[in-house]
């Protein structure tokens, strides 16, 4: 490439997205076809279209991932964990959990880590935790990291992308809230390949984009 940027295998980071609400059958057929041919590492689909994503994934390498509490996070915790649990038997290995970010502002510790806690002990998946880090403020930030690594879950994920994108100020805030002790998942507004470098350089392990094809093309543009 002609940009200074470090030797990383940016497809098996990347969370191939299929989260409009209009999204069809078809489409999900396409996402699943793009995420095995460049070897995404997943893809994000409502829960409804997971059962036919991991029957085209099966066998395959990228993951199937279900939004949980999409794009709230406000729906009760038995329906959150219905949710999830149902995803699972439908064949999602990955779960996106959207944060009652209403809870985390009023304090509501003990509800959020209950939870969380619940979805990872019942389900046994990978769980991704979404902040919505722009209608947050740093000290809810980190009562939300502070809660979710006691509850249990293994990434955190800016946003879900309806209220702004994620930001490499953002990412960098996390890592340094979380001490490298869960992955980091950028998610929302990721149009360049140089921003998804800059994110995963600036601490994501995980991209959230719905844009993962154009980005690999973009790179191949400039080599």
């Amino acid at each position: 490439m002609t940009n200074d940027y470090p030797d990383i295998e940016i497809a098996s980071l990347i969370d191939h997205a299929l989260l409009n609400p209009t999204a069809t059958p078809e489409q999900v057929e396409k996402c699943c076809q793009e995420a095995d041919r460049f070897q995404f590492a997943a893809v994000c689909v409502y829960p409804t279209y997971v059962k036919q994503a991991a029957e085209l994934l099966h066998g395959k390498t990228p993951k199937v991932c279900a939004v949980i509490g999409f794009p709230s996070g406000a729906t009760t915790s038995l329906t959150k964990l219905y949710e999830a649990q149902e995803a699972v038997e439908n064949g999602a290995t990955e779960l996106d959990v959207v944060l009652n970010l209403g809870w985390l502002k009023a304090g509501k510790t003990e509800e959020l880590y209950r939870e969380i806690a619940q979805i990872c002990e019942e389900t046994g998946q990978l769980v991704k935790v979404i902040l919505e880090t722009n209608l947050l403020t740093d000290p809810e930030k980190q009562l939300a990291v502070d809660i979710c690594l006691d509850a249990g879950a293994q990434f955190l994920k800016t946003s879900t992308g309806w209220h702004g994108g994620a930001t490499v100020a953002e990412v960098r805030l996390l890592k340094q809230m979380t001490k490298g002790q869960i992955g980091i998942k950028a998610s929302g507004g990721i149009r360049t390949i140089e921003q998804a470098f800059d994110l995963v350089i600036a601490g994501a392990t995980r991209l959230g984009t719905s844009r993962g094809p154009d980005l690999l093309r973009q790179m191949e543009a400039q080599e």
